[in-house]
């Protein structure tokens, strides 16, 4: 099995940005410890803080990998072009985000990429991946 994660805007900066909110571990870290856990999963990283950029790996990768799981942080919010991009491969994607982001700023309870995703895991800090991961598997 092939999981594709694909991160936005300002997720490289995990592990230093708002500890309080996305906690203290890099998300290379955290990729470790998930490869470990799913050694039987290959997983594929991309993050860029560019939306075209995202678009192309969701692009590349959406015909191919059993599944994605996309954090597309703050393009969440606004971002009509990778909502399409989601709607436009065959590859479900799982939506999911670190903070609760619906008790958060008002502009953060709207999402484009929910619409064309087949779940969305919210809130439970950077094991959102893992469940992303769980649900997949199960």
């Amino acid at each position: 099995m092939n999981i594709s994660i694909i991160n936005g805007p300002n997720l490289n900066l995990l592990g230093k940005r708002e500890p309080n909110i996305y906690g203290s571990v890099t998300f290379d870290e955290y990729l470790n410890a998930l490869k470990k856990e799913f050694s039987n999963i290959k997983f594929d990283y991309f993050q860029s803080n560019i939306e075209g950029e995202i678009i192309d790996q969701i692009q590349k990768v959406g015909f191919s990998s059993d599944s994605i799981l996309l954090n597309a942080a703050a393009y969440t919010h606004t971002s009509v072009a990778i909502g399409d991009t989601i709607k436009a491969i065959d590859t479900p994607v799982i939506e999911i985000h670190i903070s609760n982001t619906f008790s958060r700023e008002d502009f953060r309870h709207k999402s484009y990429i929910t619409p064309g995703a087949k779940g969305l895991i919210i809130g439970f800090g950077i094991d959102s991946y893992r469940l992303g991961v769980l649900s997949i598997i199960k």
